[in-house]
C-alpha cells in the first residue's frame, strides 16, 4: 500500500503543472477533492540527491501515515495530504525557480523546505514575498534565521549547536590540561561555516588552539591536503563538516592515508551510510544529531522514535537517517498547524504555526519569534561496534566514550 501511494504521488511529480478540478479553501490554497497539496523542491540529483531522497522518503511516510489516520479535519471536513515535488538539481538558482513555479503555476500555499541551508537561502525570500508558510527540516544555518522572516519555521536545532558536543567531550578528556589543539575541515557552504562558528566559539573559550581551519571546495573529492596538515600538526580533535559527501570522503581518506587522530567529529555520518560502506574504517568517528532512535519522544502519529525507525526500515528497507526523521516532522507541523487554523488561508495557518507546541516521535517542537525550534537539543554518536551509540548529552547517552582512537597499527 505505500509502495502504491508512492507511486501515486510519482504521478503528481510529472503531472505536476496540470492544474484540474481546482477547489479554493479560504485564500485559494490548493485544494483538488479532498486533498491539499503541499510543495517541495528537492534534490533527487546532484550533489545532495542522498539528502534529497532521504528527505523525500521521511515526507513521504508522513502524508501516507495521516492519510491513513483519516488525513486533517479543516472547518468540519476532512482532507488528505499530497504533495508536489520538484527537482532543484542542488542548486539555488534552480531551488528559487521551482519555489515560484509552485506558488504562481501550481498554487500551492504551503511549502515544505528544502534540503541544504544554501537551498532553503535561496527558497525563503520568495516564499516570504509570497506570504507562503515554510516549514522546513533541512536548513539548519542560524544566518537563515537573522534575517527577519515571519513565513519560515525549522524543525531541526540550528547549525551552531552541530559539533559543539565533540568540543565538549574533547574538554572533559582533557581534564585540566585545556591546551588541545583543534583542526576544523568545513565545506564553504553556509551549513558547515556556521558549524564552524559555533565549534570555534566553544573552543576558544576552553582555551583549546585552532591549528588547522581549511575550507573545502564544494566539489570535495579530495581533503588531501588538509590531512597532510593533520599528519604534521597532529591535532588532537578534527571536525569535519561537508554533508554526506564530505563525510565518506574523509573516512575514506583518513582510513587510506592511515592516518592517526585522537577525535574525529563529523556530520552528516548516517547519511553518508559511513557504517554500511567503511566497516571498521568508521569505528571511533563521532557523528553529530538531530534525533536517534533510541530516545524517549512518541506522539499518537508514530508512537516511539523508535517505532518510527522501525516503520521507516520496514517501508524502505533501510535504517532512517536524521534527515528522514525530520523531514515527517515537518509535515506533522504542518498538518497540526492546519486543524487549529481551521483554515488553508496560509496567513491564518502562519498564525497557527507561530504558535506551534507539541511533542513527536522527533522531539519537542515549539518556535521561537525567529521561527526556530527551541525545545530539541542536539545528540553525539560515536560508532562503536558497528553501530551508532549515543554518547553526548550525557543524560542521554547510551554508551561511554571510547577515547582516544587507537593508532592504526594497533587496530
Amino acid at each position: 500500500m505505500v509502495l502504491g501511494n508512492m507511486l501515486r504521488k510519482l504521478g503528481v511529480v510529472l503531472m505536476a503543472s496540470a492544474v484540474t478540478m481546482v477547489t479554493t479553501v479560504g485564500a485559494s490554497a490548493k485544494v483538488e477533492g479532498d486533498t491539499v497539496y503541499l510543495g517541495a523542491a528537492i534534490s533527487l540529483t546532484g550533489k545532495y540527491s542522498t539528502n534529497g531522497a532521504h528527505t523525500r522518503k521521511g515526507y513521504d511516510l508522513a502524508v501516507d501515515q495521516i492519510n491513513a489516520a483519516g488525513g486533517v479535519t479543516v472547518d468540519g471536513m476532512s482532507y488528505k495530504l499530497g504533495i508536489i515535488y520538484y527537482d532543484d538539481e542542488s542548486t539555488p538558482a534552480r531551488g528559487a525557480q521551482l519555489a515560484e513555479r509552485l506558488i504562481q503555476q501550481d498554487g500551492v500555499q504551503f511549502i515544505l523546505g528544502p534540503y541544504s541551508s544554501g537551498l532553503t537561502r535561496a527558497m525563503a525570500p520568495i516564499t516570504e514575498k509570497y506570504g507562503i508558510p515554510m516549514v522546513e527540516a533541512n536548513g539548519a544555518s542560524i544566518s537563515l534565521f537573522q534575517e527577519g522572516y515571519k513565513y519560515l519555521f525549522a524543525v531541526l536545532s540550528t547549525t551552531e549547536q552541530y559539533l559543539q558536543g565533540a568540543v565538549a567531550l574533547a574538554a572533559e578528556t582533557a581534564g585540566d590540561d585545556q591546551t588541545l589543539r583543534v583542526g576544523l575541515a568545513m565545506e564553504n557552504d553556509p551549513f558547515s561555516q556556521d558549524v564552524r562558528a559555533g565549534v570555534i566559539a566553544d573552543a576558544e573559550r576552553l582555551g583549546m588552539r585552532i591549528v588547522i581551519d581549511d575550507k573545502l571546495p564544494p566539489e570535495l573529492n579530495d581533503m588531501s591536503a588538509t590531512l597532510a596538515k593533520v599528519r604534521a600538526l597532529r591535532p588532537d580533535l578534527l571536525v569535519v563538516s561537508g554533508h554526506a559527501k564530505g563525510a565518506a570522503l574523509a573516512i575514506r581518506q583518513i582510513a587510506d592515508s592511515r592516518i592517526d587522530i585522537p577525535m574525529l567529529a563529523l556530520t552528516h555520518c548516517d547519511a553518508a551510510q559511513v557504517i554500511e560502506k567503511f566497516a571498521e574504517k568508521a569505528e571511533f568517528a563521532l557523528c553529530a544529531s538531530q534525533w536517534a532512535p533510541g530516545l524517549s519522544y512518541s506522539d499518537d502519529l508514530f508512537g516511539s522514535a523508535r517505532d518510527f525507525a522501525d516503520l521507516f526500515e520496514a517501508t524502505f528497507d533501510y535504517a532512517p537517517p536524521y534527515q528522514s526523521a525530520e523531514s515527517a516532522a515537518a509535515v506533522m507541523v504542518f498538518a497540526d498547524a492546519f486543524e487549529r487554523a481551521g483554515s488553508f488561508d496560509p496567513a491564518v495557518v502562519r498564525d497557527a504555526l507561530a504558535e506551534t507546541d507539541m511533542m513527536t516521535f522527533y522531539g519537542g517542537i515549539n518556535f521561537d519569534d525567529a521561527g526556530r525550534n527551541v525545545a530539541k537539543p542536539m545528540v553525539l554518536f560515536q560508532i562503536q561496534d558497528g553501530e551508532y551509540r549515543v554518547v553526548y548529552p550525557s543524560n542521554a547517552s547510551e554508551a561511554e566514550l571510547r577515547h582516544p582512537t587507537p593508532r592504526w597499527s594497533e587496530r
